[in-house]
């Protein structure tokens, strides 16, 4: 599958796959970002995707983000982007929290995150009195 890009800024790379196995390709930094304990901000990643109809592109923290970056989450878990967010001004952004104490500093070029290309489809919901499952108590109700 193909899927057209615009980069925002040419001097820095495209993002790449960095394994033939890889799921995902890295997120490039556009700009020095200093986050502050406690903010939360949006790193500008360099790109606009025009992600194909009937996927969606998932954007998670890379494994290695933790033990370079303590104190640097994703504070919804994922990002999602949706296959009509590619206009000329949509670029990509990471979203990140500091919950550490002190500042933290992603600077230009640095592989912030990671996209991922995510097969969808969506359903036609059809509303009814009661569905018919049974009730099994809510979170951790298999053990």
């Amino acid at each position: 599958m193909r899927v057209r890009i615009t980069r925002i800024d040419k001097t820095l790379p495209l993002p790449i796959y960095k394994t033939a196995g890889a799921a995902g390709f890295d997120l490039i930094t556009r700009e020095d970002t200093v986050i502050r304990p406690g903010e939360i901000t949006r790193i500008p990643c360099n790109m606009i995707v025009q992600t194909p109809p009937g996927y969606m592109l998932l954007l998670t923290m890379r494994s290695s983000t933790p033990s370079k970056k303590p104190g640097l989450i994703k504070p919804h878990s994922v990002g999602i982007v949706d296959s009509d967010y590619c206009g000329p001004e949509d670029e990509l952004k990471f979203q990140v929290q500091n919950v550490g104490d002190q500042n933290i500093t992603v600077e230009r070029g640095e592989a912030i995150g990671q996209g991922i290309f995510v097969k969808i489809e969506q359903v036609q919901l059809l509303e009814v009195e009661q569905t018919a499952a049974v009730s099994r108590g809510g979170f951790g109700s298999t053990g």
